[in-house]
């Protein structure tokens, strides 16, 4: 009997075709809701919307719309520059190449692995600098919201690049550690340490990491502090402290945050914030925070966290022993025989693999994700208006759309993919007084 074809439609030829698929149907899909906002905002960009008349002047309204337009049309080369990054690493060969190197170099083991995470971390933070310095000292300075000097900038560089070395080394050494040597589960135990990093960092980043970059001193004026705090011991919210940031050392957009986790949650104000809000605004804005607390949405965001991870590392345990997930992304996997001179494990390529493919079979989870964190923000809302004034939170509100340039008039489909926040006519519709001219 003649030998049986070869099937046409191998593990490995199906992932390359589902891969490159999901891929420029992403591309596309993000690229048309993009098109989609530019021409919306553009369109309205000549009058104020009547629910604001009297309120916003045109010439904020129009710096908005030519803020979020800026922003749209460098994010659509910004999203073709991701996708040809992607694609280079992956089906055309560039992490092959880069471990093939790096295998002729140092052979097969542990160093070799994490020379291949940080050299695929350096070549991917090289091709971005260039969007980075452009957005930094282009697009926000022309609009009047970068503070950075050349100087800090750089410096802020080398202090995320020694500190990325310095914490993520070892947890790559870690993970990579029980990929080889914990067996079968080893995504389990794996799933376990990572978790516990991501919470150490969450007591630690506060204390030890942020000062590294801004200066925290403690809220002095007590008038402000004497209302926050009364705000706290009604609401049965314990911090650490009430801190001001110097944010304003490198932008002009304004914000406020906790930051921590357990007994060292602090509440963190920024100097630009303080300046644009009268204190009855500030305290609605925490009082809005606060909601996210009562509502226990961080936990559950957490817990969410928790278990996508959960299922991303169980995930690529399985993906891991498969060979076609490594040849049908353009990549030839190691061998991988003990006591064989020249082989390697597969560790860190197949961590690297899953973290560029991940998103790819993600993003269409985007319009999910935003409309449950929409939800949470109008629950944290509704809070605020019971524990501080309705009036200052819409007038607080409206303020930080105008003081960050946010555009009144964004797209209805673009929205509803793409916000975590309810565009302002939404949100600011279902406070008190809000919308009165």
């Amino acid at each position: 009997m003649p030998p049986s074809p070869a099937p046409l439609l191998t593990p490995s030829t199906l992932t390359t075709l589902v891969f490159a698929t999901l891929l420029l149907a992403g591309l596309a899909l993000r690229l048309w809701l993009a098109s989609r906002q530019i021409r919306h905002v553009a369109r309205h960009r000549g009058a104020v919307p009547a629910a604001f008349a009297g309120r916003i002047t045109l010439a904020a309204h129009q710096k908005a719309a030519d803020y979020t337009i800026a922003k749209a049309r460098f994010g659509l080369l910004e999203m073709a520059l991701a996708t040809a990054v992607v694609l280079g690493w992956t089906l055309l060969g560039g992490l092959d190449a880069l471990n093939q190197a790096l295998l002729a170099w140092l052979g097969g083991g542990m160093v070799q692995q994490l020379a291949l995470l940080a050299a695929f971390a350096l070549v991917s933070g090289a091709i971005d600098l260039p969007a980075q310095l452009y957005q930094t000292f282009r697009l926000e300075q022309r609009f009047g919201f970068n503070q950075m000097t050349p100087r800090l900038w750089l410096a802020d560089l080398l202090k995320s690049t020694l500190l990325g070395a310095v914490i993520g080394l070892p947890i790559a050494a870690l993970m990579l550690w029980l990929m080889g040597a914990a067996g079968r589960l080893w995504w389990l135990w794996a799933w376990g340490a990572w978790m516990g990093f991501n919470l150490l960092l969450m007591v630690v980043f506060p204390v030890f990491i942020a000062p590294l970059f801004n200066k925290f001193q403690p809220l002095e004026d007590e008038s402000l502090k004497a209302r926050v705090t009364a705000l706290m011991q009604r609401c049965g919210f314990a911090a650490k402290g009430l801190f001001v940031m110097d944010g304003s050392r490198r932008s002009a957009h304004a914000n406020a945050y906790f930051t921590g986790f357990g007994a060292a949650k602090r509440v963190v104000f920024y100097d630009t914030l303080l300046k644009q809000l009268a204190p009855g605004e500030v305290e609605a804005v925490l009082a809005h925070e606060l909601g996210h607390f009562r509502h226990k949405h961080i936990a559950r965001r957490l817990a969410g966290m928790f278990a996508i991870s959960l299922a991303g590392f169980a995930l690529l345990g399985w993906l891991s022993a498969r060979g076609w997930f490594y040849t049908g992304l353009g990549v030839q996997p190691n061998l991988m025989l003990p006591g064989v001179p020249g082989s390697a494990p597969n560790d860190g390529l197949a961590l690297l693999l899953f973290l560029l493919a991940a998103p790819v079979f993600t993003v269409f989870l985007t319009p999910l994700l935003a409309r449950i964190s929409r939800r949470h923000e109008f629950q944290a809302d509704a809070y605020a208006v019971a524990q501080a004034s309705g009036a200052d939170l819409a007038s607080a509100l409206l303020k930080l759309y105008q003081d960050n340039a946010s555009t009144l008039t964004p797209d209805p489909v673009y929205a509803r993919f793409y916000y975590s926040h309810p565009p302002a006519t939404e949100r600011l519709a279902r406070l008190p007084v809000a919308m009165q001219p």
